[in-house]
């Protein structure tokens, strides 16, 4: 039960959590879990401009590549998440 065991630990919060999940995916090149927990991390209170911030910053320790595909997720995360918005 890795979201019930892990995620609900009390050492970090829930956006805290997200923000390192993201940042490691983003840094291991996991684009098939990036989508997921970019909108997660949304949901959890990390901002777009945080994710974004956070996607130049590994781009100068993780790679270019890295953070360049990343962004390229992030883009679809937002504009699927406007879109629910509207729907």
């Amino acid at each position: 039960m890795l979201f019930g065991d892990v995620w609900e630990r009390p050492g970090l919060s829930p956006r805290d959590r997200s923000l390192v999940t993201v940042t490691s995916l983003i840094s291991g090149y996991r684009i098939n879990e990036m989508p997921f927990h970019m909108k997660r991390a949304l949901d959890n209170g990390v901002t777009r401009d945080e994710l974004i911030e956070t996607i130049t910053h590994l781009a100068f320790y993780a790679g270019w590549p890295v953070a360049s595909t990343a962004i390229g997720i992030a883009r679809k995360v937002f504009e699927q998440a406007d879109a629910e918005k509207k729907g």
